[in-house]
């Protein structure tokens, strides 16, 4: 937790940095949108800006969904955020929600030696990864002592002294000495003057834009977790490039093929359709696939467990997929990413066997 603090500490001074080098005004404080072509700043010291400007971009990002039947004000009971603030080590924690975030630190609670149940309201972990690898995370979830219970959803949670309950809708009671609520996120976007201008965010808080980034409003854009999807920091700093170049005049781009990183352990990374979608879509394809275990640098880190598979066209050989799964899986996706944006014939299977990797690495 300290290390956490320290790097985003970094990071939000390598930004000011950057807003400082390119002249790039900053207002600190809560901002009000009152019409189409003014904001209001009240700053930290009590002060108030008024900014006038041709377009606003709103970028406020997302925090965890907060249903209003669970008590967040219990010292027992954590999101995503507060846990980051936990000050004991409990010996049994429940996770409910097991999306990318619930996964996650399902994954840091068990390498910590803590008893977790994972509560998955769906009937399969990660149901959008290609199916052999969301059963690669299960089985080495379980492996390592997590108990993940799919299909359940809560009915009740109270939390006294000495732990929480967490009531399901199947007659199941679950005990545990606190609970990390995992179930989705909400966009900020309350009390920011949207209904100055006319605007409405959907039921989770989101901004519906179209390919410009436009809300309903012209010169009202969007950009980031308060947009939806793909809801990941990557895609993200490529929307906000894009939305500020077309504003300006430049072509028009869309964020499309965002490789997925998801930081369980091992990690997961893919790019590309799945073998699901490929057989729903009836494209002949093939599979490839190479596994950790056999790589001399993953012999050498003893990082043995995990697999690559490539999806590709039988008759073109166009690469149609990647999914990783394992030690370094959020880098090596990169090269098979690279390959798949290539115009013309250059995107094919052809690209791996003729092309010589460094060895010992993973990326071989």
């Amino acid at each position: 937790i300290a290390r956490t603090r320290e790097v985003i500490d970094s990071q939000v001074q390598v930004r000011t940095d950057f807003y400082v080098r390119n002249r790039v005004t900053v207002f600190g404080g809560r901002g009000e949108i009152l019409s189409p072509q003014e904001v209001r700043v009240d700053d930290h010291a009590g002060r108030q800006h008024l900014l006038k400007t041709r377009n606003i971009l709103v970028a406020t990002g997302s925090r965890p969904y907060h249903p209003d039947d669970v008590d967040f004000s219990h010292p027992r009971i954590y999101d995503s955020d507060t846990i980051l603030t936990m000050d004991h080590t409990p010996r049994h924690i429940l996770v409910y929600g097991a999306g990318v975030i619930g996964s996650e630190y399902a994954c840091i609670f068990t390498g910590l030696g803590i008893r977790v149940d994972l509560v998955n309201s769906r009937e399969h972990l990660l149901d959008f990864l290609d199916t052999e690898i969301s059963d690669a995370l299960s089985y080495h979830l379980r492996e390592q002592g997590c108990t993940i219970r799919q299909g359940e959803h809560y009915k009740r949670v109270t939390a006294d002294d000495e732990g929480v309950t967490l009531e399901l809708e199947s007659g199941k009671k679950l005990r545990a000495d606190a609970l990390l609520w995992c179930n989705g996120r909400s966009g900020n976007t309350q009390n920011i003057g949207l209904e100055n201008v006319g605007v409405a965010a959907n039921s989770r808080g989101q901004l519906k834009v179209n390919e410009r980034y436009q809300t309903e409003m012209d010169t009202l854009y969007a950009v980031g977790d308060v947009v939806g999807w793909p809801s990941l920091a990557s895609a993200s700093y490529d929307q906000g490039r894009f939305c500020a170049a077309a504003i300006a005049g430049d072509e028009v781009r869309q964020v499309t093929d965002v490789p997925t990183g998801i930081y369980t352990i091992p990690g997961i990374s893919s790019v590309g359709r799945t073998e699901q979608e490929l057989t729903e879509a009836k494209v002949p394809y093939d599979v490839g696939q190479a596994f950790f275990k056999n790589l001399a640098r993953a012999q050498i880190t003893g990082e043995r467990v995990g697999m690559l598979k490539i999806l590709f066209h039988r008759e073109t050989l166009a690469v149609l997929g990647i999914h990783c799964f394992g030690y370094q899986a959020m880098e090596i996706v990169h090269v098979g990413q690279a390959i798949m944006r290539q115009p013309g014939e250059n995107n094919t299977l052809e690209y791996f066997i003729d092309t010589t990797f460094n060895y010992p690495t993973m990326a071989e």
